[in-house]
């Protein structure tokens, strides 16, 4: 009876989606001493046996999923790394009186072409851009459509509504972009594609957590990538090392877009450009964690702050403990793409100066062709950033 009462007090969080994405969240929460509902197409994922409840329901049937969540009785609904997740988790907490953001910031920080559009409303520096009507266009006419909207090459070629490097294609020139627009247009759900100038100079993520509409700085992440045309991402490495004028320049750039987005709560992933100069440029902004480690592993290691903690908590309604631990150390993330990848992984775990603390290797076959399909990739932190960035890709 005491076991069952004990049970009956716990806190029930709903989580969107059952991939390995989730799982820091389940196991989080379990740490917490909170019983986790999870609700996702049924694929055999890993969340689907370690959360305490599974519910096969795909994540975009909001309605279902809301209908379950007021029979359960959750206490709060959150998602990580997962555009597609956020718009539902911010559907149902409206519908529920959860804590959650508007439907206005759910679908301007999902879709590229509206977050373009909001950006330009409020003045947030990010690139030119424009939504491509139809893919059977040719390469001659989509160059004259471009032309008659004063772009110049190269440009970007990407679906409206997808993240991990789904569909992205540079053009030096009009050469091929008719069959860039139709791949893109084939990876989307809306079918939708955006084309827009090409932003020089290095690449960043930028981490926050909001809490009532105050944006709290966590990190900032140099991003390593494959270059053009389809930048995957090889590696990242936090802190990033910038000066302190360029991190408050950056912070007010990113407060601003976030405060245009209407996200007033959870976590927010950034992505922007540095020019040599010093002009900021955001890419696109999620509202919710970033992937590839950087929100589930990155953070705590780099900056002490357990951020997967703190998304729980502000979605139960409870203001995130954002203190530090004083255990950080510069931290980074290598990609595997071929056997040189593995080499490089060899070498680390016979340096003494490296502590590797997560190492998930796949068998290599096949292309990579965007984030999902890579083959594996290393967690390590090091005393040094210097011994860091030595083991992480050479473009940056």
């Amino acid at each position: 009876m005491e076991e069952k009462r004990i049970r009956m007090s716990k806190k029930k969080l709903a989580i969107i989606g059952a991939s390995y994405l989730q799982e820091p969240l389940i196991e989080k929460a379990e740490e917490m001493g909170i019983e986790t509902h999870v609700f996702a197409w049924e694929a055999h994922d890993v969340g689907e046996e370690s959360a305490d409840f599974f519910y096969p329901i795909s994540i975009v049937e909001k309605e279902q999923i809301a209908d379950k969540c007021a029979e359960i009785g959750v206490d709060g609904i959150c998602t990580i790394a997962t555009d597609l997740g956020a718009i539902t988790v911010n559907y149902v907490a409206k519908k529920l009186g959860l804590i959650g953001n508007s439907s206005y910031c759910a679908r301007v920080s999902t879709n590229k072409e509206e977050m373009r559009e909001c950006f330009r409303r409020n003045n947030d520096p990010s690139p030119k851009s424009m939504e491509m009507k139809g893919t059977d266009l040719s390469d001659d006419e989509i160059d004259q459509m471009l032309s008659d909207n004063e772009f110049s090459y190269p440009v970007i070629v990407k679906p409206t509504d997808r993240s991990g490097s789904r569909g992205i294609t540079e053009l030096s020139d009009k050469n091929g972009i008719s069959a860039a627009v139709k791949a893109a247009a084939e990876v989307g759900f809306e079918k939708k594609v955006l084309i827009e100038e090409f932003a020089t100079g290095q690449e960043y993520s930028v981490e926050y957590i909001s809490w009532q509409g105050e944006h709290h700085f966590l990190a900032l992440t140099q991003k390593y990538t494959t270059g053009s045309p389809h930048f995957i991402e090889t590696g990242h490495l936090e802190p990033a090392p910038v000066s302190d004028e360029v991190l408050e320049k950056v912070k007010q750039v990113v407060e601003h877009a976030l405060t245009s987005l209407d996200i007033k709560y959870g976590a927010s992933h950034s992505e922007i450009k540095i020019d040599p100069d010093g002009t900021i440029r955001i890419i696109e902004i999620g509202g919710r964690m970033g992937g590839d480690f950087i929100g589930s592993s990155l953070v705590q290691l780099s900056t002490g702050v357990d951020f997967v903690k703190a998304v729980i908590q502000v979605a139960l309604g409870e203001e995130p403990d954002l203190k530090p631990s004083e255990n950080t150390s510069p931290a980074g993330v290598r990609f595997v793409f071929s056997d040189d990848d593995l080499t490089i992984i060899d070498q680390m775990e016979k340096d003494p100066a490296i502590n590797i603390v997560y190492r998930e290797i796949n068998d290599i076959s096949g292309t990579v062709s965007d984030s999902s399909s890579r083959f594996g990739c290393v967690v390590f932190i090091a005393d040094d950033i210097g011994q860091v960035i030595r083991y992480l890709p050479e473009k940056g």
